[in-house]
């Protein structure tokens, strides 16, 4: 599989003032996660739309980048269009929206996404073959609901683990047919053989800052919905979420492999971030209990809480599903349907031990406020966590 590291478009020149030593402090460095919702129905059609500086959307989800200005970005749902990095950065990023700052990367990252990938079986047992439910990650042409990483500092060789096998995470909690006594069985043989853990992709990006080294952990794992009592979503969506939690653990992280053939996680005492539409709720909505937990409680993993005002008013003033939640509303991250499964927690950014956090926020504007309209934007909202690295 080929993935395209991007040139540097931009120079970004910043004066420097000294600063004695005693008082010298660190920078703090903004990583962040946004889904976009900037995938399209037909292949190509993003980067038509990105032709323009007009697209009222692309306008709105850059505002949102530019009033939060992450100097380490994913994007998910970003349909894999290695053409459309560039016209975004260039006809929305680089263009003040609505008074704001325009905000400059001259580094990032796009490959391949599983979704779309046709896998030539019937996954979802509808007598058909081919359907974008058929696809090694629901989509309807490949690439849809892909993903980018934009980052103000280098990016180096990145690994990416889009054809890791399901059936090979030892233990993996593969969807079970509850028709028959077998255990693990919704899936034959044939197709686990073939069948990939990764909804979209796992990647490992490497960001340069300074002399430092930060692993920028990405991924979008399925929805846990839109199955049957197999649960075959809501398990798989387990399992991406673990395969993190594996990876930066030196102890459990043997038996993965990347697309090149390397085997083996983060060596130890690694700096990383996780981030990404986990798609998983600690104590509300549909995913399997424990799964986003995997990460939180992981040993060398810092659950920084990103907060916001926005997310409480909203959960009060929408009322239905919110009305019954365990949840804190002031975490949520997404703006869901009001009937089910309400708004929750379903985007993470979250640095390791070793990165010191100074802040953390969600992007959530109150109502009436100045940026207000912004909430329109995606169903998400933008979520940032600031570390000293």
């Amino acid at each position: 599989m080929k993935s395209l590291l991007l040139a540097p478009v931009l120079a970004l020149v910043a004066g420097a003032v000294a600063v004695p030593p005693a008082q010298a402090r660190p920078e703090p460095v903004r990583f962040a996660t946004y889904n976009a919702s900037l995938n399209r129905a037909a292949a190509g059609q993003l980067v038509a739309d990105l032709s323009t500086p007009d697209n009222p959307q692309a306008r709105e989800i850059a505002e949102v980048v530019q009033r939060t200005r992450p100097d380490v970005l994913l994007i998910n749902e970003f349909d894999h269009a290695p053409e459309a990095v560039d016209l975004f950065r260039r006809n929305y990023l680089e263009r003040g929206q609505n008074g704001a700052a325009p905000i400059h990367y001259p580094h990032a990252f796009i490959a391949p996404s599983n979704t779309g990938v046709p896998s030539g079986f019937d996954l979802n047992r509808d007598g058909r073959t081919g359907t974008a439910d058929d696809a090694f990650g629901f989509g309807f042409f490949p690439g849809q609901y892909g993903m980018l990483v934009l980052s103000k500092y280098p990016i180096g060789p990145a690994r990416t683990f889009q054809e890791f096998r399901w059936a090979d995470m030892p233990g993996a909690m593969l969807p079970d047919d509850p028709a028959t006594a077998a255990p693990g069985d919704w899936y034959s043989p044939e197709i686990l053989a073939e069948f990939r853990l990764s909804s979209k992709s796992h990647w490992d990006v490497p960001v340069r800052i300074g002399r430092d080294t930060v692993h920028f952990l990405v991924s979008h794992p399925t929805p846990p919905v839109f199955d049957g009592p197999e649960d075959r979503n809501g398990a798989r969506n387990h399992d991406e979420i673990r395969f993190w939690a594996d990876y930066v653990h030196p102890g459990r992280s043997r038996y993965i492999y990347d697309d090149s053939g390397r085997r083996g996680g983060l060596k130890p005492g690694a700096r990383f971030v996780v981030a990404g539409d986990q798609n998983s709720d600690e104590v509300d909505g549909d995913s399997v209990p424990g799964a986003i937990q995997q990460l939180l409680t992981a040993p060398r993993v810092t659950d920084v809480r990103p907060s916001s005002a926005g997310g409480v008013e909203a959960a009060s003033r929408q009322g239905g599903a919110n009305l019954t939640h365990l949840g804190d509303p002031r975490y949520d991250t997404g703006d869901f349907n009001d009937t089910a499964p309400g708004n929750l927690r379903a985007d993470y950014v979250l640095p390791s031990r070793g990165l010191r956090p100074l802040g953390a926020g969600v992007f959530w504007p109150l109502p009436g406020s100045e940026h207000d309209r912004l909430n329109d934007a995606t169903d998400h909202k933008l979520v940032w966590v600031d570390v000293a690295v």
